[in-house]
């Protein structure tokens, strides 16, 4: 179990401490949004954490799908099944949802598969900022508030042709994005590449919230801001 590190499971219950999901943002996914900083005020575990943790506990299934609903903080208690047959839910102590997912084809509990995809899929979903979405947001020449830069991981989805992988690799296919007025909803498409062939694809959906005229000088201290904030995390790991 290689989340171990990452969560602290007791009596089939689920809890992180702000250390770990953040740690987890940032050594796993190589994510350094703000909103995994554990002295933000809107502190959440990243969505990525959760969904490895599905794929560990209840299996890798040839057709999943998960839809977040709530935002899961140091203070959440959850449950997280261990077997799925089609559709399943994680809540906490009081039955408050936070995921919902779906599954179908075959499925099985090979951890070699499921670190592979696993560590995949959280490394290219780490990357989304500002790798992908700040091209998006240039070529529709919007961007997201500067002040309060807020990127919500709605959805994502994965089909694959057949479990018989032992490596795997993701490779962006498409990008789109639908403005609704100051909201914004992006979606990433990917491929699921094993020794150099395409076996399956993927969707990864996100709001996009605060949107406004795209500006480069903005963008340009957005990113170096998170390039900064990465690369001062990395010295002091150093030391």
């Amino acid at each position: 179990m290689f989340l171990e590190n990452y969560c602290h499971i007791s009596d089939e219950k689920i809890t992180f401490t702000r250390q770990q999901a953040s740690d987890f943002a940032k050594q796993i996914a190589d994510d350094f949004n703000p909103l995994h900083n554990i002295n933000a005020k809107r502190f959440c575990v990243p969505g990525d954490l959760l969904f490895s943790l599905i794929l560990e506990r209840a299996g890798l299934h040839q057709e999943m799908s998960f839809t977040f609903s709530g935002m899961v903080t140091d203070a959440t208690s959850l449950h997280i099944p261990t077997e799925i047959t089609t559709t399943a839910s994680i809540v906490d102590d009081k039955e408050k949802e936070y995921l919902k997912m779906s599954v179908a084809g075959n499925s099985t509990k090979n951890s070699t598969a499921i670190e592979s995809l696993t560590r995949a899929y959280v490394e290219f979903s780490g990357h989304t900022f500002p790798h992908i979405l700040v091209e998006l947001m240039k070529e529709n020449k919007v961007m997201i508030n500067p002040t309060r830069p807020m990127i919500m991981y709605e959805s994502m989805s994965i089909q694959l042709e057949n479990l018989d992988f032992k490596d795997i690799s993701l490779s962006l296919s498409s990008t789109t994005l639908v403005q609704e007025g100051k909201r914004g909803n992006a979606c990433l498409a990917f491929d699921l590449v094993s020794q150099g062939k395409v076996i399956g694809h993927g969707k990864k959906f996100m709001l996009l919230s605060g949107l406004r005229d795209y500006c480069q000088d903005t963008i340009d201290n957005i990113v170096a801001e998170y390039h900064q904030t990465k690369a001062q995390y990395v010295a002091d790991k150093a030391k």
